[in-house]
């Protein structure tokens, strides 16, 4: 279903109509700073399986997810006071930071050593349905597996809509994926680099 959400300002019952679809293990299509992604409650197996099956993805390659904040973040990853400085200067922006995982986080959204990627957009439509929802949301990009992203929730209908119970059309997203950095142990390392821009690591 292509569900069409203001993206400047998100309508209160359609972000409403979208938490109660996630609550039930459902799996959307919605826009972030960088580009669209697909998404589900963290908490909730069945749509986390459902995301791996409809990506095709290898299962031992886990999730990132996005928070409401840093102060959310801290329930989930580790953050460092070195990682809190990088992530508050840099966040809501097109940034996954890697950190070591609490033991809150589902083992299914982890890697084997135990880290996960963290996740704040700089968009309104995302940001309101993890408001909401009251935890975060499984995050990845809008295409199976080895294809390249989509941007117009329109072709995201035509191509993976019927795998999906919801498609939010936010508008067209033609950015890249987020940019990867890792935060472990204090030192910085890029990972992917992406929509974000990482001059101001040689400024450090």
């Amino acid at each position: 279903m292509l569900l069409n959400i203001n993206q400047d300002n998100p309508q209160g019952r359609l972000i409403s109509q979208v938490v109660q679809t996630l609550t039930q293990g459902g799996v959307i299509a919605y826009p972030t700073d960088s580009t669209y992604g697909i998404g589900c409650d963290i908490f909730n197996r069945r749509g986390i399986k459902n995301i791996y099956q409809i990506k095709q993805r290898d299962p031992r390659k886990p999730f990132s997810f996005i928070c409401a904040d840093l102060s959310d973040a801290a329930n989930y990853a580790q953050v460092s006071n070195f990682a809190f400085k990088i992530m508050k200067r840099h966040l809501p922006g097109p940034y996954t930071f890697v950190l070591d995982a609490t033991r809150i986080v589902p083992d299914s959204l982890t890697t084997r050593q135990k880290t996960v990627g963290i996740r704040i957009p700089d968009d309104a439509i995302a940001m309101a349905i993890v408001r909401e929802l009251g935890h975060p949301l499984v995050t990845t990009s809008a295409n199976l597996s080895g294809e390249s992203p989509l941007h117009d929730p329109a072709e995201i209908d035509l191509a993976m809509g019927r795998m999906l119970n919801i498609v939010i059309d936010g508008g067209i997203r033609y950015g890249d994926p987020s940019t990867v950095i890792s935060l472990i142990d204090d030192k910085i390392e890029v990972l992917r680099q992406g929509c974000g821009d990482t001059s101001w690591i040689d400024q450090l």
